[in-house]
C-alpha cells in the first residue's frame, strides 16, 4: 500500500506535548490502529522505516517520543556509546506512571482517529518499547500486542521504577500476546524467558513466542547486530498476528 506520514503533537495530561510519528495507508478506508514503541533512541530513521513498513500492510501506526517530558521535540538519540548512555539516563528519569499516562494518550488518539476501525487496536515495541508494549496490553481496548525482545519484563525494571510490577498484572491482559526473543540476547536470559512463560501460563494469557538465533536489537537495520533474515521473519510474525486477530 502507498502511505502518508506526518508528525503530530499530542497533549499529555500534565499539559505538555508529545511528538508522535503517524503513518497510515493513503487509500480511503478504516484500518487497525497500532501504537508502536521505539527503543531508547526514540524516533530514529530505523524506527521510522519500521513504522512506514507496517503502515504499508494496512495499519494506522503511531510512534511517540518516549522521552517527551525530558527531551526537546524532534530529538533523535544517535546509535553510539554517548547516545546509549543518554537514552538509558532518560529512561531512568521517567516514571512508570508517566509512561502509562503517555500510553493512554496515544491509545485515545487512535480510538478517535477516523481512519482507525472501531475496536481494532494493537501495540508493539522494541527493547524498552517491548516492555512498554507489554504494559500497553493491560489496557482492555488492546486486542493484540507484540513485544520484540522486551527488557525488564522478567524482573520488573522499567524507567525510574526498580519494579514496575508488569508481570504481576498479567491476569489483566485480555488481548493476544506475541513475545519475540533473540536466543543470544544477554539482557533477557533463558531464566528470564522461563519466568515470563510461567507467569503468563498461570494467568491464563493467550500468548505465543518466537525465538531466533540472534542478538539483542537484531531488528535494528544498522550496526553489527542487525539480522535481516530474522528481522523479516519476525516482522511477518507481527503482521500475521494482527491480520488474524483483526480478521484481515
Amino acid at each position: 500500500m502507498i502511505i502518508t506520514s506526518e508528525y503530530v503533537d499530542l497533549q499529555t495530561p500534565d499539559g505538555g506535548s508529545m511528538r508522535t510519528f503517524v503513518a497510515r495507508p493513503k487509500a480511503p478506508g478504516t484500518y487497525p490502529g497500532i501504537l508502536f514503541y521505539s527503543d531508547i533512541f526514540q524516533l530514529t530513521e530505523t524506527m521510522l522505516r519500521s513504522c512506514a513498513r507496517l503502515a504499508g500492510y494496512g495499519f494506522v501506526v503511531t510512534a511517540p517520543e518516549i522521552y517527551s517530558r525530558i527531551e526537546p521535540p524532534g530529538l533523535v538519540i544517535p546509535f553510539d556509546d554517548d547516545g546509549r548512555d543518554r537514552g538509558l539516563a532518560d529512561a531512568a528519569k521517567t516514571s512508570v506512571a508517566h509512561f502509562d499516562e503517555d500510553c493512554a494518550t496515544v491509545l485515545d488518539y487512535l480510538a478517535n482517529d477516523p481512519d482507525v476501525a472501531p475496536g481494532q487496536i494493537g501495540v508493539a515495541g522494541f527493547c524498552i518499547g517491548g516492555h512498554l508494549a507489554f504494559r500497553g496490553t493491560l489496557d482492555q481496548s488492546v486486542r493484540a500486542t507484540v513485544c520484540f525482545y522486551g527488557t525488564g519484563i522478567h524482573n520488573g525494571k522499567l524507567g525510574a521504577d526498580a519494579d514496575a510490577g508488569s508481570l504481576q498484572r498479567a491476569a489483566e491482559i485480555r488481548g493476544e500476546l506475541l513475545l519475540v526473543w533473540g536466543a543470544r540476547d544477554p539482557h533477557i536470559p533463558i531464566e528470564g524467558r522461563e519466568l515470563i512463560q510461567k507467569a503468563l501460563r498461570e494467568s491464563g494469557v493467550n500468548f505465543s513466542e518466537r525465538l531466533y538465533d540472534a542478538e539483542h536489537a537484531f531488528m535494528r537495520d544498522v550496526g553489527p547486530r542487525s539480522d535481516p533474515e530474522a528481522t523479516d521473519q519476525a516482522f511477518q510474525d507481527m503482521v500475521s498476528l494482527y491480520r488474524r486477530v483483526f480478521g484481515l
